[in-house]
């Protein structure tokens, strides 16, 4: 038995400013500042607002996730920071704060890999064993990954251009939805029909788990365009059904995918075979159940972590950090933040890479 350990845990690697203390599987507090209202007329996250922001707000997050969870630094056992992959300017802010701290108080300081951070939720919420299988699907990354440890994840397929939510993020702005694009076009999308605009399903008649979602975009847009040079603009429903049909479409891709995924991480023969999702894009109703349906039908256990801890957060990075911890392992004041950090350092590089390493 390891003695129980009590982390806080500080996120900032786009646009949200996170702070959350996790004392082993329980979530004492998780504070989570968006930005949503700063980024909403640039139609996307712009990197220099979303550093300033973190700037001005992680003391009043952590101050806060204090206070929630009843503690102070004469608690903690360490801080976790989100080291990478990210902004660069807002995971330096989160870099330099959890340095600051930790060289105030004497509190060990772990860098956590924000990928690393989703891919062990399932452990956090479910306390799952490994080896599981793990759908990260979000606003930046989309890959699957068999979990064997803390630091041991194999990636067996993911997206060669885009990532699904930015795919819903650029959807929504194509057809006049506000932004962030997920909730906007799953919205829409309950009143729309998903078989009036055929899209394409990239992908699917190649073997393996690669995906790619740039070329559905592009079939929005033209379809899109398509609408608007027959009528001179998009009406509602028009908008629910483009909603409606390129949902259908991602989430064809997602499942079909991932069964494929299953049959690779099935052959291993796990004890508790368990199929687990996490980011942005698993907060999506039709994705989640279409997923469950396929995990039951393969009699493997589905986890979707409730939907708070989907998107960005601290409590997954305090959680990573404290898995690092009890493995032994802490960072010092030489901690440097990366844009780039890939889970699976023995894959190839799925999108390139350069000075600063493989992209993903």
């Amino acid at each position: 038995m390891t003695r129980s350990l009590t982390i806080l845990g500080i996120e900032s690697s786009c646009d949200d400013t996170a702070a959350a203390v996790v004392r082993d599987c329980d979530v004492l507090a998780s504070v989570v500042y968006g930005q949503t209202a700063l980024h909403a007329e640039f139609g996307g996250v712009v990197p220099e607002i979303a550093a300033r922001a973190h700037a001005e707000k992680l003391d009043h997050c952590i101050e806060e996730a204090l206070a929630e969870a009843g503690v102070t630094f004469a608690d903690l056992d360490a801080i976790a920071v989100t080291a990478g992959p990210g902004l660069i300017g807002g995971v330096l802010s989160g870099v330099m704060c959890a340095k600051g701290l930790s060289a105030a108080t004497g509190l060990p300081l772990i860098g956590v890999n924000h990928l690393a951070g989703h891919a062990l939720t399932p452990r956090l919420t479910d306390q799952l064993t490994y080896p599981y299988l793990m759908l990260l699907v979000s606003g930046g990354h989309c890959q699957f990954l068999i979990a064997a440890g803390h630091d041991s994840f194999q990636r067996i397929g993911g997206t060669i251009d885009d990532a699904p939510g930015e795919a819903f993020d650029k959807t929504a702005r194509l057809l006049g939805l506000p932004q962030p694009g997920g909730p906007s076009v799953e919205k829409a999308a309950k009143t729309g029909d998903a078989r009036r605009f055929p899209l394409p399903r990239p992908l699917l008649n190649q073997p393996g788990c690669d995906m790619s979602f740039s070329g559905l975009k592009t079939a929005i847009l033209r379809a899109r365009d398509s609408v608007v040079a027959e009528k001179g603009g998009l009406a509602t429903q028009d908008q629910a059904d483009l909603s409606a049909s390129f949902q259908a479409a991602i989430t064809d891709v997602l499942i079909e995918k991932s069964r494929r995924a299953l049959d690779t991480y099935l052959a291993l023969n796990p004890e508790k075979p368990a199929f687990a999702i996490a980011g942005g894009v698993a907060a999506n109703t039709a994705v989640r159940d279409g997923l469950m349906a396929l995990c039951a039908g393969l009699e493997t256990d589905f986890v979707a972590p409730p939907l708070r801890l989907c998107t960005d957060n601290a409590a997954m990075i305090a959680y990573a950090g404290l898995e690092r911890m009890q493995a032994g392992e802490q960072d010092d004041l030489t901690l440097s933040a990366r844009p780039r950090w890939p889970l699976d350092k023995r894959a190839a590089p799925m999108l390139g890479s350069g000075k600063k390493g493989a992209k993903a």
